[in-house]
């Protein structure tokens, strides 16, 4: 019983250590006001109750069949990694240049923001759940203990983890709002504009990592010859 709650808390502390700081919600918050805009207030609660429980099921699932999944279409993390980099640099930089990033709608106008229709993309991913945190979903996903007990003990460890990040990011979203309005209109734009660059930048480093594990692949640099037909093992 002692080990299984030791290895309880490590899962615990291990999918909060390797994914909060990569969701980082509080980033995130600016950004979600930024591509809310239009919304009252109602709907913005309304949006970080769904994208929270967006984030919690994107998570779980890149935890539980991320690798399965890759297998079966005979994907690689690299590729994930490149491929999700690129989404999200375009989503970086089109927040960047945007000539008019106001974080919130003048008093009085209606509500014309489509909920329904962006509430998982972009707004829980790649906004909040980046491609970064699936890629390292999905490796602490596929070292996961063959012993039963322990695998029940890991599984109630990261679903737990995941809940306080699911929780955290409807935090975060659910008072952006009133952050926003106490910072004020410029100071906002500001913190816009830098988060938005930060995103860029998390972007091009994920392609990078996902363009640097495709190269050490190659043959020349070690990896599998290039007429195997077996999937890369993640």
């Amino acid at each position: 019983m002692d080990q299984d709650l030791a290895h309880l808390v490590s899962i615990f502390l291990l999918v909060i250590g390797a994914l909060l700081p990569i969701v980082n919600p509080i980033g995130s918050a600016p950004m979600f006001l930024a591509m809310t805009v239009g919304a009252d207030r109602e709907t913005r609660v309304a949006l970080a109750r769904r994208v929270a429980g967006n984030s919690f099921l994107l998570l779980m699932a890149s935890l539980a069949c991320g690798n399965f999944i890759l297998r079966v279409f005979g994907l690689s993390v690299p590729v994930v990694q490149l491929a999700g980099g690129l989404v999200l640099c375009a989503l970086g930089w089109k927040l960047l240049t945007d000539d008019t990033p106001a974080v919130r709608p003048a008093e009085g106008a209606p509500a014309h923001y489509d909920a329904a229709a962006n509430s998982f993309y972009p707004l829980t991913m790649p906004l909040t759940v980046d491609p970064g945190a699936i890629a390292v979903a999905v490796a602490i996903g596929a070292n996961h203990s063959r012993h039963v007990d322990l695998l029940v003990a890991g599984i109630v460890g990261a679903t737990l983890a995941v809940l306080v990040i699911a929780i955290t990011v409807g935090v975060a979203y659910r008072y952006a709002g009133d952050i926003s309005t106490w910072l004020g209109h410029t100071k906002m734009s500001a913190l816009l504009r830098l988060s938005a660059f930060i995103v860029l930048c998390i972007g091009v480093q994920i392609a990078w990592n996902g363009v640097k594990g495709l190269i050490e692949q190659l043959p020349q640099f070690g990896g599998p010859p290039a007429d195997s037909a077996t999937p890369t093992r993640l």
